[in-house]
């Protein structure tokens, strides 16, 4: 490198510095300032004697000032320079890890979604004297060195759809997954297939995957991370950032800024600090398995020992998950199980490991996936039950186990044999007795008044729609009606102006009407205590798991206090109240998020009621409901203890729907951001109640994020209808009898009640 161009490169490092630390560390900043205008002026004027010695101290200078630097970087710091475009990207990893690839999917602006990046790529390994080029596909958002087509990072709901499309080629070649988060969150657009639901079916698919998965975290903003990033395997670089939301989103809501207003740069740290999001925060929470280490400052193109290093960290993860789950190879799992950075650690270049899988080691892999997102975050969550209660719990659960199995996998499987085997003889038989019986009924229907003339009545049931049957509905007189109905005033629906609607009684209104206007059918909200007693059947509601209790597992400054505020205005614990019901006596299992309580939001303890819901369904054999009171996304002030919950029930999910069960979600009032983009948007059977609305991103956000302003009928549940990613818009009185209606039709092979 001539002298031109590694001045150039240090005017480059001393503008990174300056970006990186926005204002702070001036008087160091300035030294390097100084000292390379000083090396300029000397240059431009012929004074140097020897230029390379003066240019290689001045280097070495940068390189200590950088060092220095690194020892006090913030969390702040640390997202300002995964955001930088002098940041390693995608591209500069395939150059530099990998020994050949080829992008696949699209080129640069000539893609789907330019954000996400898929390349089939090989590693070159030795195995004595033969060389060995191994497959994988690699999968990430491409950030690119400040290309304003990738959009930053964040893709949109086609880029996700791009990359699980691929993930199930890999599956089908048997090849593994190195998937890369490069993204400061998802892009929040509704248009099919939707920001939430492709988020959803990535996380839902991705549980599955029969393939060995890697990521590798660099900036990992909530559910954009979450849409690559459920692996058997996950890294993340040492100057990286994992969060439920950047440090500027939680400042604006914890400083409760109105749109347009920017939050303090002292607020914007303190909740980088708290969120806890760097590499070494999430290492000790457990949320990554282990973290690359960077140069000072972080990566940048130039930094060839890292991606060295980089390389011999996707090597030895790849091969600890494949060798995990293979069977017998101990010594490579001895060179393995060495402690990462000693200097006799072997080259695992030249240490083969066919990654390949037979059908059994392809079980045991997604055996261990479940397993091991199930154990995140449990820690996380207050659980208050008793010892007692505790052991109490875990006998009857292996009872339930013992119990399901000899019923329903040892004794009606057999009955089922034979049941089907009768279905088969009588089906046979039926069709033998028409045969015969053919000719006698001709001449039985030639007569006068024969058999086969159908009545009036039977061809009027044929060919006439259904009537509405008002016998057995309440009429008005509910078990439950809002205390709003005490209040003597008048009501005016927000559709008056467009529709003609007319005043209503309040009495009426949230009594008999059950807070649907008559004019215009529009649906008021209600209080989550109309459903529970409107919709089960009396006194059938039985909750469990009450002791699971929200807390404040990051310690976030002010959040007990708020939590303690809305324990004792809900008298609730969390904000997911998990209880078995029934309806028109059919039993099922019931997780409800509840908008009084902190509106709804996820944490861990919601996340672990929800995913011991779905496993208590499983064991017995119940349909599994998720009504949606209402959610506001996942809790911010519990950070990746947060949004960790996202695939942890998504696989929850998925256990419970393989094992035969029924898996229905019912969403009022509003419903937004992480739970809808994984365990509830995962749904093959979603439906809303009227005049809820659905989206991955309130207004503000779209508006922040993209410029845009939306209609304000966006997020409706009609429009959520027309998108395809709901099934149907219930009126409230419906409810029980329409879920009843799917009880009975829907889903669900194994339920005990068929």
């Amino acid at each position: 490198m001539d002298t031109e161009k590694r001045t150039q490169h240090l005017a480059e490092r001393l503008g990174y510095i300056r970006d990186v630390f926005g204002g702070k560390h001036n008087e160091n900043i300035a030294l390097l300032e100084s000292k390379l205008q000083e090396f300029n002026l000397r240059l431009s004027e012929g004074s140097i004697s020897d230029e390379n010695a003066a240019l290689t101290t001045l280097e070495d200078l940068f390189d200590f000032v950088e060092r220095k630097l690194e020892a006090e970087l913030t969390p702040m710091d640390k997202v300002r320079i995964v955001r930088h475009p002098q940041r390693i990207c995608l591209r500069d990893i395939l150059e530099n890890v990998y020994d050949n690839y080829t992008e696949i999917g699209g080129k640069d602006e000539h893609s789907i979604d330019p954000s996400m990046l898929i390349a089939r790529a090989y590693i070159t390994r030795r195995s004595g004297k033969k060389t060995i080029n191994q497959p994988v596909l690699v999968i990430g958002q491409e950030k690119g060195h400040g290309e304003e087509f990738r959009n930053g990072g964040s893709v949109k709901p086609w880029g996700n759809a791009k990359a699980l499309q691929y993930m199930k080629v890999a599956e089908t070649e048997g090849i593994p997954i190195h998937t890369y988060v490069f993204t400061p969150g998802s892009y929040p657009v509704e248009d099919y297939p939707g920001a939430a639901q492709q988020i959803a079916r990535n996380l839902y698919e991705m549980a599955g995957l029969r393939v060995p998965v890697i990521a590798v975290f660099s900036e990992g903003g909530s559910g954009g991370a979450e849409a690559i990033g459920l692996s058997d395997r996950r890294l993340m670089l040492s100057h990286g950032y994992y969060s439920v939301i950047s440090p500027e989103g939680a400042a604006a809501i914890e400083g409760r800024l109105r749109h347009g207003q920017r939050a303090a740069p002292e607020l914007i740290e303190k909740c980088a600090q708290q969120l806890r999001i760097t590499a070494e925060d999430n290492l000790r929470m457990g949320y990554v398995d282990h973290v690359v280490t960077e140069p000072p400052l972080g990566a940048r193109p130039y930094h060839y020992d890292f991606f060295r290093g980089l390389r011999q960290e996707i090597i030895r993860a790849t091969d600890e998950v494949i060798l995990g789950v293979k069977g017998f190879a101990p010594f490579r799992a001895m060179v393995l199980r060495r402690r990462r950075g000693k200097a006799e650690t072997m080259d695992l270049d030249n240490m083969y490991v066919r990654w390949s899988l037979s059908s059994s080691a392809k079980d045991r892999l997604v055996n261990r996936r479940h397993r091991k997102f199930n154990r995140l975050a449990r820690n996380a969550a207050r659980d208050r039950r008793p010892v007692l209660r505790k052991l109490s719990n875990m006998g009857w659960d292996a009872w339930w186990d013992i119990y399901s199995y000899f019923k329903y996998d040892l004794l009606r499987k057999h009955q089922q044999k034979i049941a089907y085997l009768v279905e088969e003889v009588e089906a046979e038989a039926q069709v033998l007795m028409e045969k015969v019986a053919a000719p006698w009924r001709k001449i039985t229907c030639a007569l006068p008044g024969g058999a086969c003339q159908s009545s009036e009545q039977t061809e009027r049931e044929l060919t006439t729609l259904s009537d509405w049957d008002e016998e057995g509905q309440r009429n008005g007189n509910w078990s439950y009606v809002s205390p709003r109905a005490k209040e003597d005033r008048a009501i005016t629906c927000p559709n008056a102006g467009s529709h003609g609607c007319l005043d209503l009684w309040a009495p009426d209104l949230f009594g008999e009407f059950a807070g649907v206007c008559t004019y215009c059918g529009h649906h008021f909200p209600m209080e989550y205590q109309w459903y529970l007693h409107n919709v089960f059947d009396e006194g059938s509601i039985f909750e469990f798991n009450a002791e699971i209790e929200a807390g404040n597992p990051l310690g976030f400054e002010g959040f007990d206090v708020k939590l303690e505020q809305a324990k004792k205005q809900t008298g609730l614990k969390s904000g997911c109240v998990t209880f078995e019901a029934r309806i028109d006596n059919v039993k099922l299992v019931v997780a409800m998020l509840v908008a009084p309580f902190r509106g709804g939001s996820v944490g861990a303890a919601e996340g672990e009621k929800f995913v011991q819901a779905a496993e208590r369904a499983k064991k017995k054999r119940y349909p599994f409901l998720a009504y949606v009171h209402g959610t506001a996304g996942i809790r911010i002030q519990e950070g990746t203890n947060g949004v960790i919950q996202m695939p942890r029930c998504t696989m929850a999910v998925r256990r419970y729907i393989e094992a035969g069960g029924l898996y229905l979600v019912l969403y009022d009032t509003n419903s937004y951001a992480g739970p809808l983009a994984s365990f509830l948007g995962c749904s093959p059977y979603q439906f809303s109640i009227r005049s809820a609305n659905i989206g991955f991103a309130g207004p503000g956000v779209i508006k922040e994020t993209t410029g845009v302003d939306i209609p304000p009928d966006y997020h409706r549940a009609y429009r959520a209808l027309s998108r395809g990613h709901i099934q149907g818009i219930w009126d409230r009185r419906d409810a029980r009898a329409n879920l009843k209606q799917a009880l009975l039709t829907m889903g669900g092979r194994n339920l005990y009640y068929r």
